[in-house]
């Protein structure tokens, strides 16, 4: 069974999903879909698209696509998940999932039960998480304490207004693996139990663009967490157990294909370098993941890919945030 794929949105990270797509046997593209003819060209013949289109009605009720890859901005994930959901369509939409925790529950009530659906958080198709998973379940941590994050890239200039800020953009990859860390560490919905305070400035359209923000979870976890788009491009991530601390030398949001390094640094001992190989990006083993759940005629995804109850939980987090850090600015 070979995967025809629609791509919704001709952004940046569009060019990445596609080649995904190109490089894995059991995807084509079909379609690239948008409202600017001159930029659908160009995707088109950068990528050698057989179709390009700017009826999404049109385009969602052709038989011969499968899988919808939306790429537009977040405030209108919702919408057009819905709409290809409606259609009949697979679908893998960019994260976050949404802005709003009304429109996550519009798109989650369609989607379950009805048509596959994932979050486009692609770093945890990658095989380093699946490590990751495993050194936080093999015991060498004992007790979780706490988690530190942060991710910062100096991208604000070039983000869509409407998709509400940092904490959407890049927020999103530290709180995901949180969730990711907590759940896996101390129970399914440990991530919701817990208290915050959330700090930060906003840019000129209103939005967040600096932020930061100190959660605890039950049994006295504490998580610490940074995000910002208008400086740097830095990112960190550590888990600090009883027994020692786990953390990522490469960036474990950005996957790339070749070498992934984690380091296991116990209080007592020698440090370990973990290192984890792999041909292919990010991008390519979520188009596998796709391609495997949807051939297994499956809804929602396997762990440690988001789930939907996952995406919702992530989402309230960052909701949380958001109303913490506009609320301190008053």
């Amino acid at each position: 069974m070979t995967l025809n794929w629609a791509i919704f949105g001709t952004g940046f990270i569009s060019n990445k999903v596609i080649d995904g797509i190109q490089q894995s046997s059991g995807s084509a593209l079909h379609s690239i879909v948008g409202r600017n003819p001159d930029a659908l060209r160009e995707f088109q013949e950068a990528h050698n698209i057989p179709h390009i289109a700017t009826n999404v009605a049109a385009t969602l009720a052709n038989p011969e696509i499968d899988a919808v890859y939306i790429g537009m901005p977040n405030n209108v994930h919702h919408t057009m998940t819905i709409q290809a959901s409606l259609a009949g369509k697979a679908v893998l939409s960019e994260k976050s999932l949404t802005t709003t925790m009304q429109d996550a529950h519009a798109l989650i009530d369609q989607v379950r039960n009805t048509t596959f659906f994932v979050e486009g958080f692609m770093y945890l198709a990658h095989p380093i998480i699946a490590r990751f998973m495993g050194i936080l379940q093999d015991g060498r941590l004992g007790k979780l304490l706490s988690v530190n994050g942060f991710y910062h890239a100096d991208i604000g200039a070039f983000v869509n207004p409407a998709g509400m800020g940092t904490l959407y953009n890049l927020g999103c990859y530290p709180v995901s693996l949180l969730q990711l860390t907590v759940q896996t560490m101390c129970g399914e919905n440990a991530f919701e139990k817990r208290k915050m305070s959330g700090f930060g400035n906003l840019n000129g359209d209103g939005n967040i663009c600096d932020a930061a923000v100190s959660a605890c979870f039950e049994d006295g976890v504490l998580a610490s967490l940074q995000s910002t788009d208008s400086y740097g491009t830095n990112f960190a991530f550590s888990v600090q157990g009883s027994e020692g601390e786990l953390r990522f030398v490469t960036n474990p949001w950005q996957p790339v294909a070749g070498r992934g390094h984690l380091q296991w640094c116990p209080y007592e001992g020698q440090i370990e370098d973990i290192y984890v190989d792999d041909e292919f990006d990010a991008f390519y083993h979520q188009i596998k993941m796709v391609e495997r759940h949807v051939k297994a005629e499956q809804l929602e995804a396997d762990h440690p890919s988001p789930r939907l109850n996952d995406s919702l939980q992530v989402m309230a987090f960052l909701t949380d945030w958001e109303a913490e850090a506009r609320n301190s600015q008053r």
